[in-house]
């Protein structure tokens, strides 16, 4: 993720930073490399990643990498099955002209986690606690499944026109089909032990997107003055829709469950409805090196999106959004080894969907101010970053509290905090990645909910150290240990702050061995079997953490 300067020199969407995924691309070298996983839990996994050059110039190149992995997880009747196939072609065209044809299909099946009420997990239950592996769904799964399959298909263009200019192209079209079997809890009665449930089905949920984005890059000076100009466009579509029924099941006694004998009661039908999304937006930055220790970067974006639902009855909604987001970034560079910057940036982003009541979602807006101070130590071995920012941020989407399997969009919500982080190799083979985050994350402005109150999930403060040590000559060279500790403190259960997810301390290990094109690995995670809560939802969806994890791996590259 970058922050700080890289945030506000590249961040399109949230104000809060942006990830940058970046496709494996193929090698002219052939290399070939062979993984395999086995764990606990009946977790087994294998991958391969092999690319090379498809003729003798060595202008065309291949990459294709699969995987296939499936785990029992630590909850009942809850399985995971994930495979991914992504081929990538690359045509050096010319000296100055090269394109990616890129691909990949995926496929994820699995049953809804919906985790447990909070009386029994957090809360005390009269009737005690309910274990971690527990399972309010059904094990069949024509009942209970969420499963995801999307074929995602693109190229992109790379033209240099000259040493200064360089042109970038790119299409990418993904084709998703999102089966989906949703069951829920929906009430706990005073017994504390009855559970009632209900179940969403959506027999053929789709989501296509299409998106095409063209930009020019170049430097011009102007006397002393350098500037890394940035202009291009983008086009986007996404068509959404999906055929619904919503069913009462029979409750379930969650502290003794007997599953496979449920019935299904109708309750309503939602019909095929479209939801199409189509949206442009234009861009352009200017980063200008004012003095060699002094940059400012000026931008900006302009978007028009437009929003159709194609209602069963022949009636439609629809509504038009314009936004302009401007960008300032500003870094002072006072030596070669510490440099401070400054930002400001606001954002634009299209909600996709439509509430319970078939009403379209207002685009999510949000504001960031941050200042801070990147620092190199140790001859460059060291960065630090220390920053200071908040964000603010409305029409949010969250869960509906009402129905389930439907989100509502809250006031505005603001985020003020601090975060300090630090990698590094300290020596030879001593590695560290090192942070600490102090957030103050509430409700600002709302109709529904108390201002004032503070987010769920996010907590006043986090810790978080990450550290390996490698061995570097001798007989056992290659040999190296990893300790890895993460705290995170106490934090809201739900935006009504009804109750409190307690906070926990996480220890995870590590070994592993690495010999010219050999490795082998073991991971550790919740190393001490510490029973803690990852996150919580409302009152009848809190999430337990994962207990002691095993993860042995072995990969060979040739």
């Amino acid at each position: 993720m970058l922050r700080g300067p890289a945030g506000a020199l590249f961040s399109q969407g949230s104000p809060g930073g942006t990830v940058n995924i970046v496709t494996k691309k193929p090698l002219a070298t052939p290399h070939y490399i062979v993984e395999g996983t086995l764990g606990n839990f009946d977790t087994y996994g294998g991958s391969l990643d092999f690319t090379g050059p498809l003729n003798a110039s060595e202008t065309l190149l291949y990459r294709l990498t699969a995987g296939a992995s499936t785990t029992g997880t630590f909850i009942d009747f809850f399985d995971r099955r994930n495979y991914v196939i992504a081929p990538v072609i690359s045509w050096q065209v010319g000296p100055n002209t090269q394109i990616n044809f890129e691909g990949e299909y995926t496929i994820s099946e699995q049953p809804n986690d919906r985790g447990l009420p909070a009386l029994g997990t957090v809360l005390p239950n009269i009737n005690g606690q309910l274990p971690r592996n527990r399972f309010i769904g059904e094990p069949d799964d024509n009942l209970d499944k969420n499963n995801r399959y999307a074929l995602r298909l693109g190229y992109t263009l790379d033209h240099q026109i000259n040493p200064d200019w360089q042109l970038q192209n790119s299409f990418r079209a993904t084709f998703q089909q999102t089966p989906q079997n949703s069951l829920f809890p929906s009430a706990l009665l005073d017994d504390q032990r009855t559970l009632e449930r209900g179940l969403f089905t959506t027999s053929d949920q789709s989501q296509d997107n299409y998106s095409f984005d063209t930009s020019l890059t170049g430097r011009v000076q102007t006397g002393s003055i350098s500037h890394q100009l940035l202009f291009g466009f983008d086009v986007n579509r996404d068509i959404y829709a999906s055929t619904n029924q919503q069913f009462s099941l029979d409750p379930i006694d969650i502290f003794n469950p007997v599953y496979g004998v449920t019935q299904r009661q109708f309750i309503a039908d939602f019909p095929r409805e479209p939801f199409i999304t189509n949206s442009v937006g234009v861009y352009f930055q200017d980063q200008i090196d004012l003095l060699p220790q002094l940059k400012i970067l000026l931008g900006g974006r302009f978007d028009l999106v437009s929003q159709q639902t194609l209602f069963a009855d022949g009636s439609q909604a629809f509504q038009d959004d314009t936004a302009f987001s401007p960008r300032l970034g500003l870094v002072y560079q006072p030596s070669d080894d510490h440099a401070l910057y400054a930002s400001y940036s606001r954002s634009f982003f299209q909600s996709v969907g439509t509430a319970f009541d078939n009403t379209l979602f207002e685009p999510e807006r949000g504001t960031q101010y941050e200042v801070g101070i990147k620092s190199d130590w140790l001859d460059n071995r060291l960065s630090t970053t220390l920053a200071l920012y908040q964000i603010t941020r409305t029409n949010v989407l969250t869960e509906d509290p009402i129905n389930p399997n439907f989100s509502v969009q809250t006031g505005e919500q603001r985020s003020r905090g601090l975060e300090l982080t630090a990698t590094g190799e300290i020596l030879p083979g001593w590695n560290i990645v090192a942070g600490y985050a102090y957030t103050d994350a509430q409700i600002t402005a709302d109709n529904t909910l108390t201002v004032g109150n503070r987010l769920n999930n996010v907590p006043e403060h986090a810790a978080s150290l990450w550290t390996t040590y490698e061995i570097q000559e001798g007989s056992l060279q290659g040999l190296g240990f990893g300790l890895g500790l993460f705290y995170v403190g106490e934090r809201q259960g739900d935006l009504d702050n009804s109750f409190q997810v307690p906070g926990y301390t996480r220890a995870d290990a590590s070994v592993f061995y690495r010999r010219e094109n050999f490795r082998v690995g073991l991971n550790l995670e919740n190393l001490f079997d510490i029973t803690y809560f990852e996150a919580a939802e409302s009152p009848l969806r809190v999430f337990y953490g994962a207990p002691f994890t095993v993860r042995g791996t072995v990969s060979w590259s040739f």
